[in-house]
């Protein structure tokens, strides 16, 4: 599993407020770039959101689903993107100081997406989520989902 880190000037609320607002996803999520609708209960465990991803004409339309929400700690979700596949993703969510640190687990769970060696699909999923925890950063700090 790629993991990454980035330390944020906000507490770990400020994040969790950007994970809670399911309209915000493909502002920080790398890759999305539209939603099509979000669960009534999102973020509660079991609801989804129904994004799409890519660039058009090849845009993909599919889900993410929150399997685990404990905020303003911890967050695991299941985001699907066939045909490429489904991962698993972990936010987890420290305090430090005045800000927090943030942490993204990340890795494949099903599909083509796993037959890449663990050692490229980490890498790709890393630099990937770079960006994203940039984003995330931008979108907290800047006191977004109140």
């Amino acid at each position: 599993m790629a993991a990454t880190t980035r330390v944020l000037r906000c507490t770990p609320e400020a994040v969790f407020r950007v994970l809670a607002d399911g309209w915000l996803y493909p502002a920080w999520v790398v890759g999305a770039s539209r939603i099509r609708a979000v669960d009534e209960g999102w973020p509660a465990p079991g609801c989804r959101i129904a994004h799409s991803f890519g660039v058009w004409p090849a845009i993909i339309d599919d889900t993410t689903s929150m399997t685990e929400w404990d905020p303003p700690r911890h967050a695991r979700m299941r985001a699907r993107g066939w045909p490429i596949g489904e991962a698993s993703v972990v936010i987890d969510v420290k305090p430090r100081g005045s800000g927090c640190v943030v942490r993204i687990v990340e890795d494949a769970s099903d599909g083509p997406g796993r037959l890449l060696p663990k050692l490229v699909r980490d890498m790709l999923i890393h630099g990937r989520n770079i960006e994203t925890l940039r984003r995330l950063a931008y979108l907290s700090e800047g006191g977004a989902g109140r």
